[in-house]
């Protein structure tokens, strides 16, 4: 255990820049006594970089390195294999959610249209013994339009609550991971309590889903399939284990290019697949054609709120977003005028850098922006370091640039028209203001203690 101590403490980004360090270390096996070969034991153990955590920043215990190396093909296989013993007691229902994200890259890579690779991704997945196969692009629903709900509460509260505004963005657990440990509780009142995507759709699946199936969401597997490592911190946190039933909303993650390791290391081409049509968290409903929320990148959280906000609070419908690029392609503006007076204005900033100077402007009270979508991947989640990368662990620009060519392409569906979202609301949390909206799709963020020259960082 303490091996991984001494590793993380060695990966501070005071000694690497986001694209340069290189060391790796195993993955953990966790075949819980698991001696019988059986048909995936020739495959590899997966390797994980440690520059690939964006939040490394000496941040990790032992305990928790443990468990994020724990979440790798092998825990898959585990599963997979246990599925296959006689002891049905020991058996689970293993259910795989696809972030929107991923899909381009498998589209990308293999030369297909994105209907084509969730399907034959679906069939892959299905053809290892996997029962579920979701797209999270539900969840980022719920996601989205919570956090619409809260800016305006918060806009509206802006001079009765010092932390009202700005707000930044919470689905990033890079991000997330960087403010609770690194900043302080000046920065961390200030993100939006709406759960990410990935979590949300872990309630989905452990409390929505489980119901409908009859199922204890112990007998539940779990797997996210995502862009990039963080989201297997993210998984471990706290305040998303189901402590009534020992289990976690996410049991695991595995990013996209971890899954195209499966695929090489079993010899199976994405092109030979049988299409197999993506499930629906609903029995009655069969899932269709890929959607995606706008935004070029990632789920949108900018133009969403920022069309949300006009609407609701000065009565404007913005149709089109202007963006205004400022230091960098990755800090772009957003602003709304009425009356020759500026009444929003959002930022994108994506990558740690941009994130620093961000904080460095708030601490100086030069802070002009209500909303912020921080995202810690230069160049948005399409570039999260577990895909699109070549072999050094450099971005694959050209592959970056046929999977944002991919996304873009993808038809635009508002959080707002998706009546099944409204019809969940309804039945299954009571309401769009209930107390159990709040338990379910909300959580907090606080400043964790950390030492105090991490404040002083450079990238």
């Amino acid at each position: 255990m303490h091996v991984f101590y001494v590793l993380f403490q060695e990966c501070s980004k005071k000694q690497k820049n986001d694209d340069t360090q290189s060391t790796s270390v195993d993955a953990v096996s966790s075949d819980d006594g698991f001696e019988e070969k059986n048909e995936f034991d020739t495959l590899a153990n997966a390797k994980i970089l440690l520059s690939d955590c964006l939040a490394c920043d000496n941040c990790m215990t032992s305990e928790e390195g443990a468990r994020v190396f724990q979440q790798n093909q092998k825990e898959l296989f585990r599963i997979l294999n246990l599925n296959k013993k006689c002891d049905t007691s020991k058996h689970k229902v293993l259910a795989v959610s696809i972030c929107p994200q991923s899909l381009p890259y498998f589209a990308a890579k293999f030369n297909l249209s994105v209907n084509d690779a969730a399907k034959r991704l679906c069939g892959f997945l299905k053809s290892l013994g996997v029962h579920y196969v979701f797209d999270t692009t539900i969840a980022a629903d719920f996601s989205i339009l919570e956090s619409q709900k809260e800016f305006v509460q918060r806009y509206q509260r802006r001079n009765q609550e010092e932390h009202a505004l700005p707000m930044f963005a919470s689905a990033c657990p890079g991000w997330i991971r960087y403010a609770e440990r690194v900043l302080t509780n000046l920065v961390t009142s200030h993100i939006c309590t709406a759960k990410s995507p990935q979590q949300i759709m872990g309630s989905l699946v452990k409390g929505y889903f489980a119901r409908q199936q009859n199922l204890s969401p112990d007998k539940i597997f779990h797997v996210i399939v995502a862009p990039c490592y963080d989201k297997k911190l993210e998984a471990l946190r706290e305040d998303f284990y189901m402590a009534l039933y020992n289990s976690q909303e996410v049991d695991c993650v595995l990013t996209s290019g971890e899954i195209v390791q499966i695929m090489e290391q079993k010899n199976v081409s994405m092109k030979d697949v049988t299409e197999v049509a993506v499930d629906s968290l609903f029995d009655e409903v069969k899932e269709g054609d890929v959607v995606r929320h706008e935004g070029k990148r990632s789920d949108g959280y900018l133009e969403h709120i920022f069309k949300h906000a006009a609407k609701e609070l000065f009565g404007m419908d913005v149709k089109e977003i202007t963006y205004k690029a400022l230091k960098n392609k990755d800090f772009q503006e957003v602003t709304l005028e009425k009356d020759g007076e500026t009444v929003l204005r959002f930022a994108a900033a994506y990558g740690f850098r941009n994130i620093q100077n961000m904080v460095l402007k708030m601490k100086k009270g030069k802070f002009l922006y209500h909303f912020v979508e921080v995202l810690a991947c230069p160049g948005g989640c399409l570039n999260g370091k577990g895909q699109a990368q070549t072999e050094d662990g450099k971005p694959d620009k050209a592959l970056l640039s046929q999977m944002e060519e991919v996304y873009t392409a993808i038809p635009v569906r508002l959080p707002e028209t998706n009546l099944l979202v409204q019809k969940m609301y309804q039945d299954w949390l009571e309401g769009m203001d209930s107390k159990k909206v709040q338990e379910t799709l909300h959580t907090k963020y606080s400043a964790v203690n950390q030492t105090a020259s991490n404040l002083d960082i450079k990238w």
